[in-house]
């Protein structure tokens, strides 16, 4: 058995899937969390990578997968846990009343719901080892920006959460809530399709792929894993990889 192993919410693509590769390079199992599997990284790191497809915007189905033996079979002689909440998405996108509440909903369940349910869950099943919880956050946390009220305040609630849990101070668990910078995913394709009436920000993001000023998923799992397994990881409850 290993003595660290990961959780990785959002496995299959962009962000998510660069650190769950990051981690298995470096010989950490990693159990990916998400709606479907990911053959490439299972065909690379058959031996490390553990998949349990959930639908993680769906609170009851996370419930019935946290009731099965899943989570506390792969973390089993475990001394370190790392839970990696990766997944998360942007829409809706516009004012209130372009918002499909439905979106909403999901947007919530996804975004700040699954993140803190599965903190609970990973922080209750270590209780006599150790835990370290990452949050994926943005900038957008902490800033408010037209037409992302929805993603602004879900990241906000992370960042919140992050610096309570701190406060709580319990035994073996660090936490951080951390914002990786813009990085060139799938998630910022949406953006710059997003039209300029619903985000008047657009045009900064078209600007930023433009002037290759994107970081490449692979450079950002690279840094937010040493970040993870640094000594100091949890000194700053909301952080800013580029900082």
């Amino acid at each position: 058995m290993s003595p660290m192993k990961a959780i990785v919410t959002g496995h299959t693509r962009g962000l998510g899937a660069a650190i769950a590769r990051d981690l298995m390079w470096r010989g950490i199992p990693v159990l990916g969390v998400a709606r479907g599997h990911s053959g490439e990284l299972e065909a690379a790191f058959p031996e490390l990578l553990t998949q349990a497809a959930v639908d993680l915007a769906n609170p009851l189905a996370l419930q019935d997968w946290l009731a099965t033996e899943n989570l506390r079979d792969f973390l089993d002689g475990c001394s370190l846990a790392l839970l990696v909440n990766n997944a998360g998405t942007v829409q809706p996108v516009g004012a209130p009343g372009d918002q499909d509440p439905a979106q909403v909903a999901m947007a919530v369940g996804l975004n700040v719901s699954a993140p803190l349910v599965l903190s609970a869950a990973v922080s209750t099943l270590q209780q006599s080892q150790s835990c370290r919880i990452l949050h994926v956050s943005s900038g957008a946390g902490r800033n408010a920006y037209a037409g992302w009220s929805v993603y602004c305040a879900t990241k906000a609630a992370l960042d919140h959460h992050a610096r309570s849990v701190a406060l709580d101070a319990a035994a073996g668990v660090r936490i951080c809530s951390l914002a990786p910078g813009i990085i060139d995913t799938d998630m910022q394709a949406e953006i710059r399709a997003t039209p300029e009436e619903r985000f008047p920000l657009r045009a900064r993001f078209v600007d930023l792929k433009q002037a290759g000023q994107l970081s490449a998923p692979a450079d950002c799992a690279s840094h937010v894993v040493n970040y993870l397994l640094s000594p100091s990881f949890g000194t700053q409850p909301v952080d800013d990889l580029r900082d």
